[in-house]
């Protein structure tokens, strides 16, 4: 655990969910691999979809497809890769070690989901996962502009009342940094065991790395 300034306890938690509580690699691929057979291409190895996730569905097939995300070739496979991740959500989805600790360290403070993820999937895989009532408020893909744009974490604080300076943003990707930078938020923690090489979560300079979710409670307990 890299330390480079001592906290304040939070008021809020904001977690990011794929690679962060969640391992969805594999029904992540299962989709997007359905999405590219649906255009008779050949299916991409778990590994290599793994460094497409992130920036929400859309961007994840353009980088599949090696198309630009406007492109309209992207329409069709979008529908069908949510079709399919819908009816999916949790075949081989489980939690990452220090989650479900991690949630209950963080009881009676605010928590809150801010992922890229598509909201109606978000939904059934909380559900499936039994998760749904532990956040205080959730956001996802389709309620405003995804991370690193601060809005997901302004409007879901606003909703719990709690300010930026009094939260922190916990999460696997520069895109969960940059977004809680943006919001001003007391911190940005990042954590190595996620979906993000490490160089690149370093390179967004979060305020504390944890090699691993199951470091987050103690955090949480320390002494300001």
């Amino acid at each position: 655990m890299t330390h480079v300034r001592r906290l304040a306890p939070p008021d809020a938690v904001l977690f990011d969910l794929d690679g962060t509580l969640i391992d969805s690699r594999a029904d992540i691929a299962a989709a997007c691999n359905f999405a590219l057979a649906m255009r008779d291409r050949p299916p991409l190895a778990g590994d290599v979809i793994r460094g497409y996730v992130g920036d929400g569905a859309r961007i994840l097939l353009a980088r599949a497809f090696a198309v630009p995300p406007e492109s309209p070739e992207l329409e069709e496979p979008l529908a069908a890769f949510h079709e399919y991740y819908r009816e999916h959500p949790v075949v081989h989805t489980t939690l990452l070690p220090g989650a479900r600790e991690s949630l209950d360290a963080s009881h009676g403070k605010k928590r809150i989901l801010a992922t890229n993820k598509p909201r109606a999937t978000t939904l059934l895989v909380l559900e499936g996962l039994g998760l749904l009532g532990d956040f205080d408020a959730i956001r996802g893909g389709g309620d405003g502009p995804l991370k690193p744009h601060p809005f997901m974490l302004l409007s879901a604080l606003e909703e719990v009342n709690v300010a930026p300076a009094r939260a922190w943003m916990v999460g696997d990707g520069p895109q969960d940094v940059g977004a809680g930078k943006a919001a001003a938020c007391a911190a940005t923690i990042g954590v190595l065991e996620g979906f993000v090489p490490p160089a690149r979560l370093y390179a967004a300079n979060p305020d504390i790395v944890l090699k691993s979710l199951s470091e987050l409670p103690a955090l949480l307990t320390a002494p300001a």
